[in-house]
């Protein structure tokens, strides 16, 4: 009976590790808690139309929850009548560094969504997989980078399990990154 049980707690404990995966990210790289940090769009590389402007958002909420002082969603501003508004990702990425270093913006936090769905079939358990990384606006170099991807259960929620992916990244963000001051609040 005790055998059955262990044999039981071990699956169960091997599913919860399988069902979520993340990358180990580069060598520490010093970052400033008191820089004033933006969002910028995310590349939308799944099937899912705006599923970029969803994490954006949960990575705007997740940043907020870990106290950096200022951090704001990069204002894209309205289309010029008579034009249409940027579809391409690259080229809205373009454009939101060139009005965050005129805005005075240190750190941008960016990244793709690579999956953004739920699994076809009779369960449709939710899937995502994001990447996040934090350049520097000046020079658009990549300070940090990470991917994390998820499929969930059939009772749990697509953005649920966004929101588990991107705070694991961003919890591996904080872990990583030698934090000026020190004094940093978690």
């Amino acid at each position: 009976m005790v055998l059955l049980k262990l044999t039981a707690l071990f699956v169960a404990a091997s599913l919860s590790f399988a069902s979520c995966s993340t990358q180990r990210g580069q060598p520490p790289v010093a970052l400033d808690r008191e820089a004033a940090w933006t969002v910028l769009p995310f590349r939308n590389l799944s099937q899912t139309p705006l599923s970029a402007e969803r994490v954006e958002s949960l990575v705007l909420s997740a940043l907020r929850a870990k106290s950096l002082p200022s951090v704001d969603l990069l204002p894209t501003g309205e289309p010029v009548a008579g034009t249409l508004p940027l579809l391409d990702d690259g080229a809205r990425l373009a454009q939101a560094l060139k009005t965050a270093r005129t805005s005075g913006y240190q750190y941008g936090v960016t990244g793709s969504v690579e999956e953004w769905r739920y699994k076809a079939g009779l369960d449709g358990e939710p899937a995502v997989g994001i990447s996040i990384r934090v350049v520097d606006i000046d020079t658009g170099a990549t300070l940090w980078s990470n991917s994390g991807a998820r499929s969930g259960w059939s009772r749990e929620s697509l953005t649920g399990n966004g929101q588990k992916v991107i705070h694991g990244l961003l919890n591996q963000m904080f872990d990583e990154a030698t934090w000026t001051p020190l004094n940093m609040i978690r």
